[in-house]
């Protein structure tokens, strides 16, 4: 996609139409109060409080209003102002977002309320006059650019959709109608995006989740937790087999760990300390029994409890690297407005490893960790990857020297791996930085899975040591390694993904065997036990006609249809459909089976 088109960039393009947006609904709803309205990734939106409740079926209305005024040229008036004169001018429009706005930009020089800090109050003085932008009779506050009117603008965009915002994404504070728009130069990118919207909504794992009978979430179980249905949960243990049986076989232990522990121990790890927002409330069990000393905590990670067990005995240096994996469910509090399906959850399973090393061992461990980490990730069938480095954030712990010898020891394990990276800055952990890994679904959508972490300060914090060649204590290096990541994620992305069509390896159900008549349904049954016993994943289904049967199959994307009819019962064979393809063939059972198991065998 081109970056520029009459000189002007698609930020500066969308920006310009959230601004003709707002004055769109201005001239339809006239007491509206406007918060903000930012450009985001492929188009723009602007939060509005407006008396009426706007529907899908309104946004035409307000699209074509929005066309009415960019053929009338209105041009974009810049005014320079001070902050007294920009609060009165919105007092008289009664626009009482703007106000607040103004107020933070007056006090703490910006109106964004995380930064402000005792440095920006110090350059609040600073800040003596804002820029207005008018737009017929819409002004704003804004720093700009925009094009200079608007018949500059491209008539290709689409108000996409309504959902609620808080304003300033404060759950405490009034929730707002946001309008989103989609904006590209051309009327064909726009096409093409819409498209990929389509196919997306197609492949939404929330609504094939429901349609295939994979699992299910309900409010009245609590926000965020997951039922998986029978299906569903094959899949899952699918998914979890195959893992761990390959981590065994690249020299990890299998370990297992309670859900819970003495809240003393997350204090140490300092996880109350930097991440308590996003851990359940401490359980008090000493409110129902005197004997109970100190409060309990669900746990947010598994790496406190790998810690435990390889403290249980002294290490040696022949012992290391020394890998521990598993499968462990942990609870984080996720705000109900992040939830999203198997993407965002409170309760989740991780492919959880930790891997205690010498300093010397380190950059050839996170080599083996990436090679390994790609050749899981091809099997399930992704093999385009988007790679960063996050940096140390603002909170930190440990010294800057461990930090830069964790940084470098990760940028040479890519370097060496010849693998492209990017640097997303200050997006580390508080303990250590570390490798994320965006696996690419087929319609191009990067998901964070991956994660590779170097850790110094866990092992200080515990005390942690191996006995070294010399006979000497010395601290190892910890690695925090989750391939998948979560589980649940995990199996989102499958899904869509994959549309719902799973490879044979994976689809919960393998084959449906369709007697064509009651008098069929014993050879269909002696045919389901053959398969069976060879360890595939098979159903008999008899209800309905045939060609319902057929239909059904097909919906629900199982990869094999077989009909059993009397044809197929004297010549000891099957009739054989497979997804994709319209013809049945005729094929010996035998033949068949040993087929099925090879595919599968094979992850095609």
């Amino acid at each position: 996609m081109s970056q520029k088109k009459k000189g002007y960039s698609l930020d500066t393009l969308r920006h310009s139409l959230a601004h003709v947006l707002a004055l769109a609904v201005k001239e339809l709803y006239p007491a509206t109060k406007f918060g903000i309205g930012p450009t985001i990734e492929n188009g723009f939106y602007y939060d509005l409080g407006i008396e009426k409740t706007l529907s899908p079926e309104d946004l035409p209305k307000v699209e074509e209003k929005m066309k009415e005024i960019i053929r009338q040229g209105l041009p974009f008036k810049k005014k320079i102002v001070s902050l007294k004169e920009a609060k009165k001018i919105f007092k008289k429009l009664n626009q009482d977002y703007k106000l607040e706005l103004l107020k933070d930009l007056e006090k703490f020089g910006t109106t964004k309320k995380n930064r402000a800090d005792k440095k920006n109050k110090k350059t609040a003085k600073s800040i003596e006059k804002v820029s207005l932008y008018s737009l017929g009779d819409f002004t704003d506050l804004c720093r700009g650019p925009h094009v200079k009117n608007t018949k500059e603008l491209p008539l290709s965009f689409k108000l996409d959709k309504i959902s609620g915002a808080y304003w300033r994404g404060d759950e405490k504070n009034e929730m707002l109608q946001r309008v989103t728009g989609l904006a590209f130069f051309t009327e064909k990118e726009l096409k093409n995006y819409l498209y990929f919207l389509s196919e997306a909504e197609k492949r939404d794992h929330r609504v094939l989740g429901q349609k295939l009978g994979l699992f299910q979430i309900e409010e009245s179980l609590g926000p965020g937790l997951i039922l998986w249905q029978p299906k569903g949960a094959v899949l899952k243990k699918i998914v979890e087999d195959y893992v761990l049986a390959e981590y065994r076989k690249n020299g990890y232990f299998l370990v297992s760990t309670p859900h819970i522990a003495r809240l003393r121990l997350w204090e140490i790890s300092g996880h109350t300390g930097f991440y308590k927002e996003n851990m359940f409330p401490a359980m008090h069990f000493g409110e129902i029994s005197k004997e109970e000393k100190g409060d309990y905590q669900l746990k947010p990670m598994n790496c406190p409890f790998h810690i435990m067990i390889y403290k249980n005995q002294i290490r040696s240096y022949k012992d290391l690297p020394l890998r521990y994996t598993e499968l462990g469910t942990v609870y984080r509090f996720e705000r109900s407005g992040t939830l999203h399906g198997l993407t965002r959850v409170r309760g989740f399973t991780q492919d959880d490893a930790h891997i205690w090393c010498a300093l010397s061992q380190l950059e050839k461990e996170l080599k083996s960790i990436l090679s390994f980490a790609f050749k899981i990730l091809q099997d399930f069938g992704f093999k385009e990857y988007d790679v960063y480095i996050s940096t140390r954030p603002e909170n930190f712990v440990g010294s800057l020297a461990n930090w830069k010898k964790a940084t470098a020891a990760l940028m040479s394990a890519l370097k060496d791996s010849r693998v492209k990276y990017k640097i997303d800055k200050g997006g580390g952990v508080f303990y250590g930085p570390k490798i994320d890994i965006k696996i690419k679904d087929s319609l191009g959508r990067a998901w964070q899975c991956t994660t590779i972490q170097v850790d110094f300060n866990l092992p200080e914090k515990f005390d942690m040591f191996f006995i070294n060649q010399k006979g000497r204590k010395e601290r190892p290096v910890m690695i925090h390694r989750a391939l998948l990541g979560s589980i649940e994620r995990f199996i989102g992305v499958l899904i869509e993904h994959y549309g719902g069509e799973f490879p044979l390896w994976l689809a919960p159900v393998q084959a449906v065997i369709l007697p064509v008549k009651e008098s069929n349904v014993f050879y269909a049954q002696r045919l389901a036990e053959e398969c069976l016993k060879k360890g595939l994943r098979v159903e008999i289904w008899q209800e309905e006609t045939l060609s319902k049967r057929i239909r059904e199959a097909e919906i629900q994307k199982i990869p094999f249809i077989l009909v059993a009819g009397d044809k197929e019962e004297k010549s000891k064979r099957i009739s054989v459909r497979e997804k994709g393809k319209e013809d049945l063939s005729n094929q010996p059972i035998t033949q068949l089976i040993d087929r099925l198991i090879k595919e599968a065998e094979n992850r095609k």
